[in-house]
């Protein structure tokens, strides 16, 4: 049997699903077939020997769909990117091959994201794409070791860069004061004097710059590379720009000593070491800068334990995490964290989950309540049993989430990539223009040779193709310390153009469990006994309503009473004998038809119904005991978010099942503007649609099943974390703390994010706008200076790290107070 999994375009309900499962289910061959509206996803095993692929996708298809291919995602680190070019010459190499549906590289995380065909294309054959084009792809994995690994290189990495920076400045500094003091009146020795010695002068700059251009030898390595494979990068403008100077500047010290010592008066070492050495430190920078972006994920990792304490054969064990397996026995002591998931077996505690949920209070914890591996134990010792492992932890799921939020790119990066795809070529051919345009117009090779390295290596695709990845991994990261998962950076930006907010009502607005809030009691009956009567009477019943009194009851430490001749009147209650009493407890029409007199309790029942309760007459022995009201209660935070939303200008609807009596009393409560009542579970995404019809952005808020299409449906979908693994699959934002006041802080976190990208972009942009005109000499020709390469190199570097430093920015990010 082969099992696959196939995309479905094209389904809008559950009749569409239905439609295609039956249509796979109808082919000959198959064992299985599930539909996940959803997920928009058709599982099915069948037998190859009777079914090929190409059958299935006839059948849906003749079923009025269209289905996708069974891609297989992964991630692989790309080594060797300097620069946005390089990250747009593996996407484009790699979306070449088919087999091949999306590619996204990002530079700032150096990963590409891949949807690939494995029957058409393989492993090898995407990491050969990639080396053919002049990098390194390594297939992530999935493990702790792997991240420390890539952590640790990260640090030699750094390491060797301000190494080779220091190291550099110790070759340059002298370089620049015997090629540039004099002309600034600083004395030099005789020896070095190049009106007396023009050769010493020459030779002495030529030997403190070979070591600066040897410790600079990936700038040409990789540049050089990369320009004759046709894809020209950062380092090619670097490589060609330092190696014009130091190739002009070899052939004048060779002049000098076949009788022009004139040319002493025309080197250009200083410009090319100077340029390495600048770079060097900008790249030392942009990668610490670029460490602190991603510092959200480094402290998610860093919240799983590399040990757990186990209990084996009745011995308390030390194991690594990575061998402890669902349904073992964990013992974990004060101060120690959670290594994987599970529920209390023994022991009492309260247990830190800020860092995984943004919960700043620690959480009790007694038998029977889950644990959430990361976590950290504040006070008491227990022990529980483990209910996920590695991969499926809340844990490592979540920092998966993250990395692949952190991964993906936003609609407004397009421009940007498309830009730098074209950049390099484009500066070169400039360089060479504006060059030779000055020499024909008069001016000297010298000054021509300034000019082309100028515009070499002022200009800066760097700062473009940083602009928007940092900004993304810093408001991801950002959401994640705030408990707000953000799926991708398609939503992260769609988001802050919400206009109106749709919540689910049950465990979204209210709490999803119905509790007693009003016992109103007549003809001389006490609350406690109508309450012990009414909470006996419900004593197993699985009707939500009779759960909560019998709740109430047991809150109160209430021992219940045996009931007896017990018995369910359909659609209206219970009846049943209690301490010899004859109990009736339901609602109006029982009372009506057993002639049980209501009195001025009826009017009170009204009232109870208008506040969104449900009341239920208590009646004893034929005479009206009562009345108990149960209501699902409302959230401490909904009033709250929903105000926080009003005055951010967002329209907020309510979406129910309830009847409009219930869902308007709710909705009045909380402050809802619109209120969608009635609504069967599979028609909330037509409601869903019917809003976007009236031109507007949705967000969808729900933590049920019945949840999920509409989700799916809505421009946004927001689900609770507490809600069911279905809803959060189809949402594109997760609230771990199942706060409202989550929701306008994701809005707030999209919107600073947001302005924060188009800030990075605008000076992106505006840096090469203004700098390459500048380097070409625009300023001189209106009697202006010229453009030295070695501010030009200076400038370069800053560009890039500006953008780091303004996405760092984000980091300061906290939600607004009411």
């Amino acid at each position: 049997m082969t099992h696959k999994t196939f995309t479905i375009e094209g389904m809008t309900c559950a009749s569409c699903a239905q439609t295609v499962e039956k249509a796979a289910k109808k082919l000959p061959g198959v064992q299985e077939a599930n539909v996940n509206l959803a997920t928009e996803k058709l599982t099915i095993d069948y037998d190859q020997a009777n079914l090929s692929e190409k059958d299935i996708q006839a059948a849906v298809a003749d079923a009025g769909y269209q289905t996708m291919s069974p891609d297989v995602q992964k991630t692989f680190n790309i080594e060797g990117m300097t620069c946005a070019s390089c990250a747009q010459t593996v996407e484009k190499a790699v979306g070449k091959l088919s087999g091949v549906s999306t590619v996204s590289v990002n530079l700032a995380t150096e990963k590409m994201q891949i949807h690939y065909d494995p029957a058409t294309v393989t492993d090898s054959s995407i990491t050969q794409a990639v080396a053919d084009a002049g990098y390194e792809a390594v297939e992530e994995v999935d493990s702790a070791n792997e991240a420390d690994e890539h952590q640790d290189k990260k640090a030699v990495y750094i390491q060797s860069i301000w190494k080779r920076f220091w190291v550099s400045a110790l070759f340059t500094v002298p370089l620049l004061y015997i090629s540039m003091g004099h002309m600034l009146g600083a004395p030099l020795p005789e020896f070095l004097n190049p009106a007396m010695n023009p050769g010493v002068f020459a030779i002495a700059q030529l030997i403190l710059t070979l070591p600066v251009i040897f410790l600079g030898k990936k700038f040409f390595t990789v540049g050089f590379r990369a320009l004759f494979k046709g894809h020209p990068n950062m380092d090619s403008l670097v490589a060609l720009g330092t190696s014009a100077a130091f190739i002009y500047s070899a052939g004048a010290t060779v002049g000098v000593f076949m009788g022009h010592p004139d040319y002493a008066m025309e080197l250009y070492y200083e410009s090319a070491a100077v340029i390495l050495t600048l770079i060097t430190l900008g790249k030392y920078i942009e990668a610490l800068s670029m460490g602190k972006t991603s510092e959200a994920i480094k402290k998610l990792m860093g919240l799983a334990p590399k040990t757990a304490r186990v209990i084996r054969n009745g011995q308390e064990v030390e194991l690594a995490v990575a061998d402890v397996q669902v349904g073992d026995s964990i013992v974990v002591k004060p101060g120690e964290k959670m290594p994987v998931d599970g529920t209390v077996t023994e022991g009492t505690t309260s247990v830190d989950e800020a860092m995984l949920t943004g919960e700043s209070m620690p959480i009790e914890k007694n038998k029977g309540d889950n644990i959430i591996g990361g976590s950290i134990n504040t006070n008491g010792t227990i022990q529980y049993e483990a209910t996920k492992v590695g991969k499926d932890t809340a844990l490592a799921q979540i920092i998966k989430l993250v990395e692949d939020a952190q991964g993906s790119k936003a609609p407004i990066a397009k421009l940007a990539d498309t830009i730098s795809g074209y950049f390099v070529p484009i500066v070169i051919g400039l360089a060479l223009l504006s060059g030779l345009t000055w020499f024909v117009a008069g001016q000297s090779g010298i000054f021509a040779l300034t000019i082309i390295i100028s515009v070499l290596v002022i200009a800066c695709p760097c700062a473009l193709g940083l602009a928007t990845p940092t900004a993304i991994m810093v408001g991801t990261g950002k959401g994640a310390e705030h408990g707000v998962l953000i799926k991708s950076g398609v939503a992260l930006e769609a988001t802050h153009q919400v206009q109106t907010v749709v919540f689910d009502k049950t465990g979204t607005i209210t709490e999803g469990k119905p509790k007693v809030t009003d016992i109103i009691t007549t003809n001389g009956f006490l609350k406690d006994d109508l309450l012990l009567l009414a909470a006996s009477a419900e004593k197993g019943s699985e009707h939500p309503l009779g759960e909560a009194i019998v709740n109430a009851a047991e809150e109160q430490k209430m021992t219940l009473l045996k009931t007896h001749d017990f018995s369910a009147v359909p659609g209206h209650g219970i009846e049943g004998t209690i301490n010899d009493q004859f109990v009736l407890l339901g609602n109006k029409k029982l009372m009506e038809e057993r002639s049980i007199s209501l009195g001025t309790l009826i009017t009170v029942s009204d009232e109870l119904a208008g506040q969104g309760k449900t009341p239920m007459y208590v009646a004893v022995d034929g005479q009206l005991a009562g009345i108990i009201a149960v209501a699902d209660t409302i959230k401490e935070n909904s009033r709250m978010a929903i105000e926080k939303l009003h005055r951010m200008g967002l329209e907020v609807a309510m979406i129910t099942g309830d009847n409009t009596r219930t869902a308007d009393a709710i909705a009045k409560q909380v402050g809802i503007d619109r209120v969608l009542s009635e609504v069967l579970p599979e028609e909330k995404a037509n409601e869903v649609k019917k809003l976007q019809a009236e031109g507007k952005k949705v967000a969808m808020v729900g933590d049920g099943i019945n949840d999920a299409p509409a989700l799916a449906q809505a421009d946004i979908g927001i689900a609770i974390g507490s809600g069911t693994d279905v809803a959060i699959e189809s949402a594109d934002i997760v609230l771990m703390r199942s706060d409202l006041m989550d929701v306008p802080t994701a809005i707030e976190l999209s919107k600073a994010t947001i302005k924060n990208i188009k800030e990075n972009l605008f000076w992106a942009f505006a840096y090469n706008t203004l700098g390459i005109p500048v380097a070409m000499g625009i300023l001189f020709l209106f009697g202006g200076p010229l453009l030295n390469p070695m501010l030009a190199g200076a400038a370069m570097s800053f560009s890039s790290i500006s953008v780091l430093l303004n996405a760092l920015r984000l980091k300061r990010f906290k939600p607004s107070s009411m």
